[in-house]
């Protein structure tokens, strides 16, 4: 670790999630991690939010149609008309995952009937080296040691 790294991890901020570490003559590169990025938002607007995170690029999402739990008098109670939802899954790099996910708290907030919740879920292994590359949205020369 560099100067730089070890006064970044002194502040208490995050190092970056790819590091290249030189130990002799030799360059080791630490590929990024993944995390998976679920979304549940109104089924109306799951086409928007589905092209919002591809900005981030996310390279597969898989979208899936789903059905708010509350009954329909709570519904009715809290002035909402529809409990139709969408579950959005992305596989998204973890050094892109938390503007992701504070990009769509501000699109929670500011679409009209955008709400949702956003959350990540570490992804402890993927088998492949091609698999993982389409996953993290890297090029094999940037992969390579």
């Amino acid at each position: 670790m560099n100067t730089a790294d070890k006064e970044t991890v002194k502040a208490g901020k995050k190092a970056p999630a790819a590091l290249s570490k030189k130990t002799g003559n030799q360059r080791h590169y630490t590929p990024p991690k993944l995390k998976l990025l679920v979304s549940v938002v109104e089924r109306e607007k799951a086409d928007l939010y589905l092209a919002l995170i591809q900005g981030f690029e996310v390279n597969m999402q898989l979208s899936m149609a789903a059905h708010g739990t509350a009954s329909t008098e709570t519904l009715r109670y809290l002035g909402l008309s529809d409990s139709n939802k969408a579950v959005i899954f992305s596989i998204i790099r973890e050094d892109r995952a938390e503007a992701a996910l504070r990009y769509l708290e501000n699109k929670f907030q500011t679409i009209k009937n955008g709400k949702g919740i956003a959350f990540t879920v570490p992804v402890s292994s993927v088998i492949g080296v091609a698999i993982y590359q389409f996953l993290s949205n890297q090029s094999k020369k940037e992969t390579s040691i």
